[in-house]
């Protein structure tokens, strides 16, 4: 008998299905088509991972399953190649980022390979390849064209190690996404594109989307939707001049804009709160307060968000200034506080301390006002609910969601108040001061306006630099290069952007691009990307908000440029769980406790194994510790598999019916009903389950001898297997004389699933004498049942001097009622 040996078949299939372009999608095919991916890797130097696998596994179990039950499979792969840890280590070894992404690409490539990923090749995308990022480009130019590009000047996040600036989405717990250094605040001019006018949009669509609960909870509370009113507090203007630090006058500020969603209590604002971001500090600040204010500012701008809103001590410096409230018409006290966020509304706020805890306790620390304007609370010193308006003028009395409107209604009539919806979510930064990303296709002229750099010149290539280093001006290694820097845009020469955009802009679109990889006339044809798209099943563990409402607002955006005939860019969403060390921690380099799948494969167990064990450890979902132990009893399950197909093959006469007939079939097909309803509801650890419970009763079944019946049983058993183990299911059903690319998914029969006996309920005049236990087949013979039921002991003696007037038999009900 053939021993199983999966470093002598998994190369040989490997082979065949490359030079036989197995997996290759089909444009505009019949079938129904069935687009899975993942969300792509970043290639490290260091390859892949154990723990990295499960999400490339559920993607390529998924797309072996649609492809055998007759779908157009898509099931493309790239690289998600741009970022910091390719040009920091550019840096440390002195080679350019492009060698080093090709030569990671390989590593990945191999590995990728050598599980057995049915991967179609010829969609292979590479972000850092010119004649892809010419197109991210030219997807900035058009955003630019509508407006939807722009710059300002503005607090950013900063972070010291990586020396470039971060997304709000990329500032995790106050610290950099990428290094885990704590961030800062520096203001700096950056590119930004404009997500909040797809903010109601990306927020109303959110519930149609068949994602888990948790995602879609995590993209609203990030869009943070906030209906209220913008209210001007018009600034005291004592019409005295005041200097600045140059000797030059000025003049003070007119007025300040406050949100809030609480308008009824204006009537209650007694000081107005600046966030330490906001652009007119400096102009509301007075000889004796200026070192003050500027001293604090400083201090609270080295906070983190996060770290300003979890601070219990509240802390603040008044700017010698004073607005008026345009409803009491009282002068009222400007102070600047970190507990107000320059991210959200306008930076400022009406501060009603009697109505909202945190400014109470700002209140009670430094002495200000507290008036009460809500009735309601039960003697509460601070009270948030709805209540009739109190000490509000002509609106006492009013109910507070009608005076919220009547209000609002009045503010409009005196030109300083609107009605007015904002977000959490700000405008995505983009511009990186990095040398490897995407050059931003724009060039300044001598007047320092913007322009777009002509499409006949992209792709704006990186040249090749020697220096990486970025430095503390703010400016990209680029900037360094002046021939890269000069620019000839309609005979006038212009200074090039330094900056690089943020690598998610490249990863914002890639999911079309693979409809039409290699199209180089424009980014995607129309009726490919409608014909694949929107994807129907796209599987992560990471990045659960910023890349997946970047690659929602880019597909919104094309849907209104024509380019595209769908709003949503993936139907469906798996989110992963990790697959952590042996001890629980996260697999890291760092901490020496990564497991290459390599090994795995070379140490004896292959692919299979690897491929079914990572499918068996849990549910998709949730996480799960690595376990030798576990992985070398999914190897012994496949050896059973093997052997048990090894026996049949050379068994000699065998019968030509199984003893266990019904028994086999039962087990056949249940088994293919189970794995067929697990692999659609994604319970891939359940499937394997049942595969294992198939093989152990077919061991037992195989004492009393083989039969020709157990040919079919086993073939399905492999088909079933071959999205786990698709080396061995393929080697195997080879032997039996098939080809199993040529197979198609096993149906079940609902007739071998019924029970082979059945209990009936016998009843004297309703009431329970006895039960009959009949052959299942048996339960459509009434006349059968009748006499059965007369017959049996237990009911017999109820019958004796008793006339019948009539049997009731009910075969589905599964019951006889002898009437007396």
């Amino acid at each position: 008998m053939k021993p199983y040996h999966p470093n002598e078949i998994e190369p040989k299939w490997q082979a065949i299905w490359e030079a036989t372009k197995t997996f290759e999608a089909k444009d505009f095919a019949k079938q129904p088509k069935m687009y899975i991916a993942e969300m792509f890797p970043y290639p490290s130097g260091y390859g892949l991972h154990v723990g990295h696998v499960r999400n490339f596994m559920i993607v390529d179990v998924l797309a072996r399953f649609y492809r055998t039950l007759g779908h157009n499979v898509m099931r493309p792969f790239g690289y998600d190649t741009f970022g910091l840890p390719a040009e920091n280590y550019a840096i440390k070894s002195g080679l350019p980022p492009q060698e080093t992404t090709l030569t990671n690409i390989n590593h990945f490539r191999e590995q990728f390979k050598r599980m057995g990923m049915g991967v179609d090749w010829s969609r292979e995308i590479n972000t850092s390849d010119p004649e892809y990022y010419r197109f991210t480009q030219w997807i900035f130019k058009k955003l630019f064209e509508k407006g939807l590009a722009y710059q300002a000047d503005n607090f950013q996040w900063w972070c010291p190690v990586d020396k470039t600036v971060l997304a709000n989405e990329q500032v995790e717990n106050g610290h950099c996404w990428r290094c885990g250094s704590e961030v800062e605040k520096k203001r700096m001019k950056q590119w930004f594109f404009k997500i909040t006018a797809y903010a109601d949009e990306l927020l109303a669509d959110i519930d149609e989307l068949d994602w888990p609960e948790k995602i879609k909870t995590m993209q609203k509370n990030w869009i943070g939707k906030s209906v209220g009113a913008e209210v001007e507090f018009e600034v005291e203007n004592t019409k005295t001049e005041r200097k600045t630090a140059r000797g030059k006058t000025r003049d003070l500020p007119t007025k300040i804009k406050v949100f809030t969603t609480r308008p009824d209590t204006i009537f209650g604002a007694t000081f107005v709160v600046l966030a330490p971001e906001h652009r007119l500090i400096s102009q509301l600040v007075t000889k004796n307060t200026r070192g003050e204010v500027e001293q604090y500012v400083t201090s609270a701008l080295r906070k983190s968000e996060v770290e300003r809103q979890e601070s219990k001590a509240k802390t603040g410096v008044f700017t010698g200034s004073y607005a008026l409230n345009p409803m009491t018409k009282k002068l009222i006290p400007i102070w600047v506080a970190d507990y107000v966020l320059g991210s959200y509304g306008e930076g400022a706020v009406m501060a009603v301390p009697a109505h909202d805890e945190r400014d109470f306790e700002f209140a009670e620390k430094f002495d200000l006002p507290i008036v009460q304007v809500i009735e309601g609370g039960g003697g509460e010193k601070c009270y948030h609910g709805e209540g009739a308006l109190v000490n509000s003028g002509q609106f006492d009395g009013i109910d507070s969601a009608k005076a919220r409107e009547e209000i609002v209604r009045e503010l409009a009539k005196l030109g300083i108040g609107r009605e007015k919806t904002t977000y959490k979510m700000r405008d995505w930064l983009i511009s990186r001061q990095r040398y490897w990303g995407a050059p931003i296709p724009i060039a300044y002229d001598k007047t320092g306006k913007a322009h777009a750099i002509p499409d006949d010149q992209l792709p704006v290539l990186l040249p090749k630099i020697s220096d990486y280093l970025p430095d503390d001006s703010g400016h990209s290694p680029l900037a360094k290069d002046k021939k890269f820097m000069k620019v000839v845009i309609n005979g006038e020469e212009m200074t090039r952007e330094s900056d690089t955009m943020d690598g998610y802009a490249c990863s914002s679109w890639y999911l079309l691009r693979y409809a039409d990889p290699h199209n180089s006339q424009q980014a995607w044809d129309k009726k490919k990307v409608d014909y694949w798209n929107p994807v129907d099943c796209y599987v992560g563990g990471d990045h659960a908000v910023a890349h997946l409402l970047y690659v929602r607002f880019w597909c919104k955006f094309f849907a209104d440029e024509g380019l595209l005939g769908f709003r949503e860019p993936v139907k469906k969403l798996l989110y992963n769980g990790y697959i952590n060390a042996p001890d629980g921690k996260k697999m890291s380099k760092s901490k020496g406790n990564v497991i290459d799948p390599l090994d795995i494969v070379e140490q004896g167990y292959g692919a299979d194994a690897l491929r079914t064990y990572e499918m068996f450890i849990g549910p998709y979902d949730m996480d799960a510790a690595w376990s030798t132990e576990g992985l070398s009893g999914v190897h012994r399950f496949l050896n059973r598999v093997w052997t048990l197909t090894q026996e049949y093959l050379n068994a000699k006469n065998p019968a030509k019916t199984a003893k266990h007939r019904q028994m086999l079939l039962k087990l056949q097909h249940s088994t293919i009903k189970r794995v067929t309803e697990d692999l659609h509801r994604n319970s891939f650890n359940t499937a394997v389950a049942a595969l294992m419970e198939m093989v152990n009763g077919l061991y037992k079944l195989k004492v009393d001898g083989f039969s020709k019946e157990w040919g079919s049983a086993i073939q399905a058993l492999l088909v079933l297997l071959s999205p786990f183990a698709p080396h061995l299911a393929s080697e195997l059903f080879e032997q039996l004389g098939g080809d199993l690319n040529r197979a198609t998914w096993p149906e079940w029969d609902e007739k071998y699933l019924m029970a082979e006996t059945a209990t009936v309920v016998v009843q004297v005049n309703g009431k329970l004498r006895g039960k009959l236990t009949v052959d299942a087949a048996s339960l459509e013979d009434v006349a059968k049942l009748e006499k059965l039921a007369k017959k049996e002991p237990s009911v017999k003696k109820y019958l004796e001097g008793q006339t019948i007037k009539k049997v009731i038999v009910l075969p589905k009900n599964k019951l006889v009622n002898i009437v007396l």
